[in-house]
């Protein structure tokens, strides 16, 4: 028997109750059992039920150190007590009222005030919504109906947020280009059919496990405009994670429209698009029946998720959450990286306050910066024949009571402290020494290129 079936055979027996959970969830959900395409793991994802600052518990009774962090939208920890308190209290008052309330307006003036450039506010249950109105809003705007996008940048699964000529989407309006050419951006902005151009802050796949230099958006706002389309930001996933202002204040770029989601409720399901108020005019019913964008939602505003939003934004303020996640994150890549070098394993660990996992040849002198990409080659970064590697990272963290993002990365909180950062490099540690004893690190990946 392989160290590899045995990790299987130890982990299927370490994990019985979650095994029977997911023979049944096979029967219902078609990703492999999974109700999340990152959740489909290999043999099986543990089940979990209950969770509180940096840790969650399984239905095994397996305690984790845990990077998923409700996707990355958990900057406070799980069970904050300010926001607990605040979905308690509204809970208590009213669920849903299906009508306007004044929570909706004290989440607003937060927002604003943190995201300057959020002249106007719609609410949406999830970021991909709010991208979605974005591009209705843009070529209302413009009169056009091209949407530009870049390479490996999320947006959602709808048809247009996705790979041009997936299975089943209808996105022929959509251009994808490398990021970083802003010689073919300006080549295709020039033909003057596009009425937007969109890109995902901080870089692709979550923030930057392929980054983009800051460069690169300061340029897209200016040249955007000067063909006359609509500089849409996505921070999903950057907003309120990077600092209080979100990805836009830190490389210092006021976008037309900016969608969020993830942070700005706390763990609560929401989306939300602001910008110029010019944009947001075809929302108003007295701009005609011929014009109006009639947009509904029956979570528009829920509650619930404003209660969540208002306390996390209130404490977004003062960035001390930001750093307190950036600080852990910090220590982490320091001293995952000195395990690396200290087993002989080429990779590295990069980003900021969501890591990116990498292990493979380095060929980037990165040295003095740890949240730059370690390969020049994108295309390394997220080379699909290494799934496999990642794959195995994760079983091995799990049963050392580490949670990953499918071993590729691990997003921090406020919440996770210098106890968490230790047990998370000790496994690591472990988990690379029991790789490179099965072989599954072979020795290609232990010289850098």
């Amino acid at each position: 028997m392989s160290e590899s079936e045995a990790l299987d055979l130890a982990y299927r027996a370490s994990h019985a109750t979650s095994a029977a959970l997911h023979a049944r969830g096979l029967e219902y959900f078609p990703a492999r059992g999974a109700t999340h395409f990152t959740r489909a793991r290999a043999p099986f994802g543990p089940y979990m039920v209950r969770a509180q600052g940096a840790r969650k518990w399984d239905v095994d009774g397996h305690e984790y150190v845990d990077y998923v962090m409700g996707h990355g939208a958990l900057m406070l920890g799980h069970g904050h007590p300010a926001v607990v308190e605040a979905i308690r209290e509204q809970a208590l008052r009213g669920i849903h009222f299906g009508d306007n309330h004044a929570l909706e307006i004290e989440w607003a003036d937060l927002i604003r005030e943190l995201v300057p450039s959020a002249e106007r506010i719609e609410y949406f249950a999830s970021g991909q919504e709010a991208n979605l109105l974005a591009f209705r809003l843009a070529r209302a705007a413009t009169g056009r109906r091209r949407i530009l996008r870049f390479t490996r940048h999320f947006h959602g699964w709808a048809d247009e947020m996705i790979t041009p000529g997936a299975p089943g989407a209808v996105n022929d309006l959509i251009t994808v280009v490398p990021p970083g050419d802003l010689e073919r951006v300006e080549r295709e902005l020039s033909s003057g059919e596009y009425a937007g151009v969109m890109i995902e802050g901080g870089g692709a796949h979550l923030s930057g496990r392929i980054p983009v230099a800051p460069e690169f958006y300061r340029a897209l706002p200016e040249l955007t405009r000067a063909h006359g389309a609509v500089f849409i930001l996505d921070e999903v996933v950057t907003g309120f994670r990077e600092a209080p202002g979100g990805w836009q204040a830190v490389v210092g770029i006021r976008p037309d429209l900016t969608t969020l989601g993830k942070a700005v409720g706390a763990g609560m399901p929401c989306g939300v698009l602001v910008g110029r108020a010019d944009l947001f005019a075809p929302l108003d019913p007295a701009i005609g029946p011929d014009r109006v964008i009639a947009r509904g939602g029956t979570w528009n505003a829920f509650p619930l998720s404003c209660a969540a939003g208002i306390a996390a934004c209130t404490l977004y303020r003062d960035g001390a959450p930001q750093h307190l996640a950036a600080d852990a994150a910090a220590a982490l890549r320091r001293d995952a990286n000195a395990v690396l070098r200290d087993l002989g394993v080429s990779g590295r660990i990069y980003g900021r306050s969501i890591c990116h996992i990498y292990l493979g040849p380095v060929d980037a002198d990165v040295a003095s910066d740890d949240s730059a990409a370690p390969a020049r080659d994108w295309t390394r970064l997220v080379d699909p024949s290494r799934t496999p590697i990642y794959r195995r990272l994760d079983l091995e963290l799990l049963m050392r009571g580490v949670a990953s993002l499918r071993g590729e990365a691990l997003m921090f909180s406020a919440a996770h402290q210098a106890e968490d950062v230790a047990h998370t490099v000790a496994a690591f540690r472990g988990a690379l020494v029991a790789m490179l004893e099965d072989g599954v690190l072979t020795p290609a990946d232990l010289v850098s290129a």
